[in-house]
């Protein structure tokens, strides 16, 4: 096994790291640089994202082709975990989800006309977008195969009916990929489709109130009331669905992971910091060994991710699912980052718990980690499924040719 990252990688890396520090990590301090929700206020973000842009930095995950920079899932963890040392990162670079995920799907299995029409506009950055899967009881939630929310075919056109919630980003999404129901086929059931927010026949219930800090457009619940879709909408063809989010999924779940592991070295290194200057009867902190004990397990826990993740990102560069490496990597990245922002806040005392620093901001985003994109236990029950059929095998090696 090769550790090494190529030469672009890294300058990618280090150019994307300068850039968080002189660009970014000013910002975080300044109330003015948030909304109301707590991300980057929007005149601000598109201001860092020129800049970004003009740094040749933008949707460095996409193809040339596409306008990205055409990095590897190898290269997007090690990127991704750079842009995420501060928390306006990935948005700035147009690395953030739910946008990053529904272009990397967008490029790879949309028709010419579709990118042209769907997926152009968000590389530009000139629209957002939202991926609607997610539905309240008693639909889909982690298993898409509960999906109610119909599509009939009438003619040319598809009617949409049903409710989906904790839709990401749709308060301010234009470009739109709507999971639904077109049969009741267990494999072939589900389809996947296209629309714009100016279609009529659906609406926005209500922005979800969350713990905080929310992503752009927050967290929706949406009502579909006969939205009519043309059929030259379907991405792939009618009953891929369940493939779509199988090709979507996988991949978005690890670049949280890449981000993420960004947010936990972020916390590391605020908390020591702190630990160097703060002193208490007669010590630094830093000098304390329970101090460093806290350290030093976050240490060795973000390389245990970063291997993780690596080890992930390579299989899917061979063309595997990597089902079982991404469910790995997620649980345990996803626990990290809680731990990390957590043990920082300890180290830091009241002012860890304060706005003084972001570690307040990490700790409430991290709680979700262990929720989206598959809660921590139906990750651990795939893994049970794996080692059922594999046995042993399970931890075996793949052999060189």
């Amino acid at each position: 096994m090769d550790f090494h990252i190529p030469a672009p990688v890294e300058d990618y890396r280090r150019r994307i790291a300068a850039f968080v520090e002189a660009e970014l990590i000013p910002l975080e301090s300044d109330p003015a640089s948030y909304d109301s929700h707590g991300n980057i206020a929007l005149p601000l973000l598109d201001a860092m994202r020129a800049k970004a842009r003009a740094a040749g930095l933008w949707c460095l995950q996409l193809r040339p082709g596409t306008g990205g920079g055409g990095l590897s899932k190898v290269g997007m963890a090690v990127c991704y975990e750079a842009m995420n040392r501060s928390i306006f990162g990935p948005v700035v670079f147009n690395s953030a989800a739910p946008d990053d995920g529904n272009m990397m799907v967008l490029e790879r299995v949309a028709t010419p006309e579709q990118r042209a029409r769907w997926l152009a506009p968000i590389v530009s950055g000139a629209v957002r977008s939202a991926f609607a899967m997610t539905e309240p009881h008693p639909g889909g939630g982690s298993d898409p195969g509960m999906i109610a929310t119909r599509a009939e075919r009438r003619g040319d056109t598809y009617v949409v009916t049903g409710r989906k919630w904790f839709i990401t980003g749709a308060g301010e999404a234009a470009h739109f990929i709507l999971m639904a129901r077109t049969s009741d086929d267990a494999r072939k059931g589900l389809t996947a489709f296209l629309f714009h927010k100016d279609q009529p026949g659906w609406r926005i219930l209500r922005r979800i109130g969350i713990m905080g800090p929310e992503e752009h457009g927050g967290h929706c619940e949406l009502a579909f009331e006969g939205l009519e879709i043309p059929a030259e909408n379907v991405l792939m063809n009618e009953g891929d669905g369940l493939k779509l989010t199988q090709i979507r999924l996988g991949p978005a779940r690890l670049t949280h992971c890449m981000r993420w592991l960004g947010l936990s070295k972020r916390c590391v290194e605020i908390a020591r910091a702190y630990a160097a200057e703060r002193q208490g009867f007669g010590q630094r902190l830093a000098d304390r060994e329970s101090i460093q004990l806290m350290l030093g397990d976050l240490a060795m826990r973000i390389e245990i991710g970063r291997l993780l993740v690596m080890k992930a990102a390579d299989a899917l560069d061979r063309g595997s699912f990597a089902r079982k490496e991404i469910s790995m990597a997620k649980v345990h990245v996803a626990n990290l980052l809680h731990a990390a922002a957590d043990t920082a806040i300890q180290i830091n005392g009241a002012r860890g718990y304060s706005t003084d620093t972001v570690l307040e901001w990490i700790y409430r985003y991290a709680r979700q980690a262990r929720l989206v994109d598959g809660a921590d236990e139906v990750h651990k029950m795939v893994l049970n499924r794996f080692l059922d059929a594999e046995g042993d095998a399970f931890w075996s090696w793949d052999v060189a040719a």
